[in-house]
């Protein structure tokens, strides 16, 4: 594995972690607007029909190997595109912002978890230590430089929906890295795409029996477009190319991106104030998953 290999997944994982906090953001915007399953469903179905030219001829070539693999492609669609951004969208409906956040920061948890049980990995000093330091940032940015904010929290069913989400997503992780499929990561993304969505499918007609059809509005055609490019295409290959490249856990880390990055567009979207905590916060999170990956890029 070349050094050059470790830095772009690396970048990557920052570039799709960037592209998810836009998503975390529209989430939020479209609750009550755009019915969760609706939006999940319309995102990769979006995703696909963009991907479907590119990998159509892949797709062919590899269906021995894809059909022999049949059962963990199956597997890793239904916790990704199925499950997990469909529970957030769902939990965004009845959860704030900084509860998704907070529910969000267990996934370095959840994956190590799947991790000692699946793989039998345990993570290295520097991964607990950068973890560590990460989440000692992304306290810092949750708290607005107040300890007591966190006191002040309250919970909800919503906050469970994410939980699951969560665990879902540290499973997927890991089982990735478990089932290296050698196939090309487009191929691969395509084809967990044409096993998620058939799943996600019944969940669409029944909450569409109740909610009527997606309202044709730019703000919908936006939300579904974002998220198809960037929080689907853009982000499940890069996070995809860095499991593989980092392990899950690892990757996993880059998670506790995601607030600094929504405070950042925030400030830039929405006209928010930055303040003290963003900046000392951002930057001890960047510093732990330096030391995070450092034995990695040593290596």
């Amino acid at each position: 594995m070349t050094l050059s290999a470790r830095h772009l997944a690396m970048a990557g994982l920052v570039l799709g972690t960037l592209a998810w906090s836009g998503n975390a953001l529209i989430a939020r915007a479209s609750a009550g607007i755009l019915p969760p399953v609706g939006l999940s469903f319309w995102r990769w179905t979006t995703a696909l029909a963009l991907l479907l030219p590119f990998t159509a001829l892949g797709l062919w070539r590899h269906r021995q190997v894809l059909l022999q693999h049949r059962w963990q492609v199956l597997v890793l669609a239904a916790l990704s595109i199925s499950t997990y951004n469909t529970l957030l969208y769902l939990a965004a409906q009845s959860t704030t912002a900084i509860n998704i956040t907070l529910v969000n920061t267990g996934l370095p948890v959840a994956a190590f978890i799947w991790s000692l049980i699946i793989l039998r990995e345990w993570p290295t000093r520097a991964t607990l230590a950068g973890a560590m330091l990460s989440f000692a940032g992304l306290l810092l940015i949750l708290m607005r430089g107040e300890p007591q904010t966190v006191l002040a929290l309250e919970f909800n069913p919503g906050d469970l929906i994410m939980v699951i989400a969560v665990l879902a997503w540290g499973l997927y992780s890991v089982l990735l890295r478990r089932w290296t499929l050698p196939v090309p990561g487009l191929v691969q993304l395509a084809a967990m795409l044409l096993c998620g969505i058939p799943l996600l499918f019944p969940f669409y007609l029944w909450e569409l029996s109740h909610t009527g059809p997606i309202a044709l509005t730019l703000h919908a055609a936006g939300a579904i477009a974002y998220t198809a490019v960037m929080a689907s295409l853009v982000a499940y290959l890069a996070w995809n190319n860095g499991v593989k490249v980092l392990g899950p856990g690892t990757a996993s880390l880059f998670s506790y991106l995601m607030p600094v990055f929504t405070a950042l567009l925030g400030v830039l979207l929405l006209g928010e104030v930055l303040h003290w905590y963003h900046l000392v916060g951002g930057m001890l999170t960047f510093l732990g998953l330096l030391l995070a990956t450092w034995e990695t890029r040593k290596r």
